[in-house]
């Protein structure tokens, strides 16, 4: 591969109009009173999650593609993607009516390798990790002659994620800062560098998942719920670009993705993947400065409808909106039926209820009952734990 030299404005402005009439859309901007009140300044969020294919991957796939020589059309081409690029490429490539040839890492989430599959690519599932599938991914280029369409390191992917810029100088022109998230860097390295153009005084903030924060100066990569932004290694140009354009990169950790994720559903409506609430994660977090009106990039919204679940459930009892308590009752009739009605007093709803007479630690005379309640906040929970000990319920809260 060429090396890749980093797009100017004028690159930026002929994506935007290469982009015109290919199905990208313009998202919306939305101002959030709720996130406002919540971090103390003006919050809108770029619903990036509302695009084609879900996700900003879109904008530099179509750039990429729609710049390639009809010789280059016709070998095909070639990705690497961790879910969301690899939807866009195989997208653009069905509307361009050329063959397109996906590698992605094995764990990769099958609510984004199914559409893969759908948009016409031929998508392989191989190896650990973004850096395995992208060996891969160059290996086959080698064999067949067709073009790899980089993530992130890729003059033309860069300028198409750009034209976010251009959308946000018009819809929020009086936006002080922009959060965005940051794997392998395309997405921030083109909206700053667009910014620095035309805003200079705007200031980008990055995020990355603390378990994969290479641009943070995190040295050790583990398992994180964004795996959109799991890149171990940023591309040289990206890294380069986003050393000079960036206020600062910040770092979430999973527990923060996760509150934000459930947030953003219960608050705004966006069902927004990990790697799409890092931004939001790091206001809520309260590690982006400022007080001016800041808008958080919500990059991709293809969360597997599992994760999706798993978070909800632990995001909410994060919040106090479950509660898991276990306690012991006299194992006599209508012993289990008080407690239910204390419950009931306490306005707890009740989701399920486990009554074990048998048991290693459980006195001849008891039954262990867990019970998961529903709630309203912790409050709520902390209210109910001291009714149940009030009664002279020994209790054990589990979540």
């Amino acid at each position: 591969m060429a090396t890749e030299t980093a797009p100017t404005l004028a690159d930026v402005e002929a994506a935007r109009r290469r982009l015109a009439g290919k199905g990208v859309r313009v998202t919306p901007v939305y101002a959030s009173e709720t996130f406002g009140r919540m971090i103390g300044r003006p919050v809108h969020l770029k619903a990036e999650t509302l695009q084609r294919t879900g996700s900003f991957k879109i904008r530099g796939a179509v750039n990429k593609i729609g710049s390639l020589s009809e010789a280059e059309r016709q070998a095909g081409v070639v990705a690497a993607s961790a879910g969301n690029h690899g939807q866009a490429v195989a997208w653009a490539a069905r509307e361009a009516g050329i063959e397109a040839t996906i590698f992605m890492p094995a764990e990769t989430p099958m609510a984004k390798v199914e559409p893969t599959r759908n948009y016409g690519a031929r998508a392989e599932l191989i190896g650990a990790t973004f850096e395995d599938a992208v060996t891969a991914a160059v290996a086959h280029v080698e064999e067949t002659g067709a073009t790899f369409v980089h993530p992130f390191e890729d003059h033309d992917v860069i300028a198409g994620q750009g034209t976010i810029g251009l959308e946000l100088v018009e819809q929020l022109p009086e936006v002080e800062t922009v959060v965005i998230p940051i794997g392998g860097g395309g997405l921030a390295s083109g909206i700053a560098l667009t910014l620095r153009a035309v805003r200079p005084e705007v200031k980008v903030v990055g995020v990355q998942a603390a378990a994969c924060a290479p641009l943070a100066g995190g040295t050790q990569f583990g398992y994180t719920i964004a795996e959109g932004i799991a890149v171990k290694y940023p591309g040289e140009l990206t890294s380069g670009l986003l050393g000079d354009l960036l206020e600062s990169v910040v770092t979430v950790t999973d527990e923060e993705i996760s509150e934000a994720i459930v947030l953003l559903t219960e608050r705004a409506k966006l069902v927004v993947e990990g790697a799409g609430a890092a931004a939001m994660a790091a206001l809520l977090a309260g590690r982006v400065p400022g007080d001016g009106p800041t808008v958080a990039i919500l990059s991709g919204g293809n969360i597997d409808p599992t994760l999706l679940i798993q978070v909800m459930r632990h995001g909410l009892t994060l919040a106090g909106r479950y509660l898991v308590v276990r306690t012991r009752i006299a194992d006599r009739p209508g012993e289990l039926a008080k407690l239910l009605a204390l419950f009931a007093d306490e306005h707890a709803n009740v989701v399920s209820i486990e009554h074990h007479r048998e048991g290693m630690d459980t006195p001849v005379t008891q039954s262990e009952v867990e019970a998961t309640l529903l709630t309203r906040d912790q409050e709520h929970c902390t209210a109910i734990v001291y009714a149940m000990r009030q009664r002279g319920y020994n209790v054990d809260r589990l979540h």
